[in-house]
């Protein structure tokens, strides 16, 4: 009763992305999640699909992400027609705005960069304040520009997560809720999952369990060093649409609610809200939309990201328990059509996806290596 194809440790953005994959591929899958009472990534996150910016000398993330852009109205589409959820994804381009020319210089640096990486194959414009007044009339006056890109886009990442656990209802995903992953050994050729005095089998395991996977991953032979980096964000009273494009810190939901936030905070595992941050956070999108200052905030929330050392994902399977897997990533979002397209056929016995050898947790084996954030 207990036996299953593939365990999915972790129910979240993640975890469910590709355990929908899997389904796809006609694999039994069981969903080993928390309580409610766990760090949520996916209850926090600001619902973008955003391309512009990653990669930066690291260019087989900025494949990944393009590619997962690509995939997202396959998604979408897929999503809808099997649960009925519009996850509301649009895709127009998104903008970066400008404050000071240091801003701006190091964007277009960044950009350039990712450029030439990419041998030219990265779409995006620099903008001066009268061709973003253009675009956007409601435009602040400290605003000096803007950076362009037409491959990145927004969704509601609640309604993406119910469409994600629905869809997996449906096809056959058996989701278990309170039960985390306790520990993981093998036996008999075959993985066993405790959760507490329960015992789950499986021929494959998936970590995608965010934070937990530090502690997990060592269990099955893989190394994924990742740490909490909270977020904070500011939701605002429903206004008429006057934002057509998601920018990186101020959208506006297809509830016409405004979402403000993007603050990155190394604060371990306290996911209190600050004033001092809101306050930052609220400014900054005055400063971008003065007319934002009339509408009344109706609440706050902040939530930890999962990052690893250098902010890039984690994939791999473990060499010395070949079966298990660990998937860890920062943009749930984003990266939702890949997990579903790409990592899980290769979970369920695809070849190894070109290029995802450049995500092995192995990397960070060197600690002679020095990295930063890489969103």
């Amino acid at each position: 009763m207990n036996t299953s194809d593939v365990i999915v440790v972790g129910g979240g953005l993640v975890g469910m992305a590709v355990a929908y994959g899997l389904s796809r591929q006609g694999v039994k899958v069981r969903v080993l999640d928390e309580g409610d009472d766990a760090f949520r990534a996916s209850r926090g996150n600001f619902g973008l699909v955003w391309v512009q910016g990653k990669g930066y000398r690291y260019p087989a993330y900025t494949r990944l992400t393009r590619n997962s852009a690509k995939w997202w109205p396959q998604l979408a589409k897929e999503l809808a027609t099997t649960t009925g959820v519009d996850l509301q994804l649009k895709q127009p381009g998104g903008f970066t705005f400008f404050f000071t020319d240091e801003e701006a210089d190091e964007r277009r640096r960044r950009m350039q960069s990712i450029q030439d990486d990419a041998d030219g194959d990265y779409p995006y414009q620099m903008l001066d304040r009268a061709q973003v007044q253009d675009i956007f009339p409601y435009i602040g006056p400290k605003v000096i520009g803007a950076c362009y890109t037409p491959m990145d886009g927004h969704v509601n990442p609640l309604k993406l997560l119910r469409a994600l656990h629905d869809a997996g209802h449906r096809g056959g995903i058996e989701y278990l809720p309170n039960q985390g992953a306790t520990g993981i050994t093998r036996e008999g050729g075959r993985f066993v999952v405790a959760s507490g005095s329960n015992r789950y089998h499986a021929s494959k395991v998936v970590l995608a369990a965010g934070l937990g996977n530090k502690g997990l991953a060592q269990m099955v032979g893989l190394h994924a060093p990742v740490a909490p980096n909270r977020g904070q964000v500011l939701i605002s009273e429903r206004t008429q649409p006057f934002l057509m494009h998601p920018t990186m810190h101020v959208r506006q939901t297809d509830e016409g609610t405004i979402q403000v936030g993007d603050s990155m905070e190394d604060v371990g595992f306290n996911d209190t809200i600050t004033t001092d941050v809101i306050g930052t956070i609220a400014q900054r999108a005055v400063n971008t939309f003065p007319v934002l200052g009339n509408l009344n905030l109706v609440r706050a929330w902040s939530a930890l990201r999962v990052m690893s050392p250098d902010g890039f994902p984690i994939y791999q399977e473990s060499p010395s328990q070949p079966g298990a897997f660990v998937v860890t990533c920062h943009s749930g979002v984003t990266l939702a059509a890949n997990h579903a397209y790409l990592i899980a056929p290769w979970i369920a016995g695809a070849p190894r996806p070109d290029g995802i050898e450049f995500f092995s947790g192995d990397r960070f084996l060197n600690t002679n290596t020095t990295f930063s954030h890489g969103h």
